[in-house]
């Protein structure tokens, strides 16, 4: 029985807790015990956020992680703050736009996705985060790409059904 415990950070409005939800309710579909444990600073827009969600294939008895098998950094003050987080042989998920910074460490697996940049070619900036969760469900297998779908269509395309094209788009977009 395998459990995955992923570590989601970056600025309020990135969209991190959203990611981290859909991996969750993914899980959820697949019949997996999901754990979804947010934390967010004060301010609407621009102070820290990040999520736990922890998925496996047995009851999950703390969403608390001390060691995360893969983390999301999706700015400069998460890869600083939590690339130390990753446990050797995990998988750092790095959004490129957004730092110039390099990750340090050579024990696990860093995926460079240029999130800002290939959402701006999309032509909206607001679904960086999910190409940066098409990474991580590609490199990981965490849930399987069938489960987000089904999420996107129920998470945002319910809300916002022209939302639901470029966000598939996005979801689709990182080739490993």
């Amino acid at each position: 029985m395998s459990t995955h415990k992923i570590f989601f950070a970056g600025s309020g409005g990135q969209g991190v807790l959203l990611i981290g939800q859909m991996v969750t309710y993914a899980a959820m579909l697949e019949d997996k015990a999901s754990t979804f444990f947010p934390s967010y600073g004060p301010e609407m827009r621009g102070g820290t956020a990040n999520c736990t969600v922890v998925v496996s294939e047995k009851n999950v008895s703390c969403p608390l992680i001390y060691e995360a098998d893969y983390v999301v950094a999706m700015n400069l003050p998460s890869l600083i703050k939590f690339e130390p987080l990753v446990k050797p042989g995990g998988v750092l998920v790095l959004n490129t736009s957004t730092t110039t910074q390099k990750a340090e460490r050579t024990d696990i697996k860093v995926l460079e996705v240029a999130a800002n940049d290939l959402a701006l070619e999309l032509g909206n900036m607001r679904v960086s985060n999910v190409i940066m969760l098409g990474a991580l469900v590609r490199a990981t297998g965490v849930v399987s790409e069938s489960s987000i779908e089904k999420v996107i269509d129920e998470l945002i395309a319910k809300r916002r059904p022209e939302m639901r094209e470029i966000n598939v788009q996005a979801f689709n977009l990182w080739k490993e």
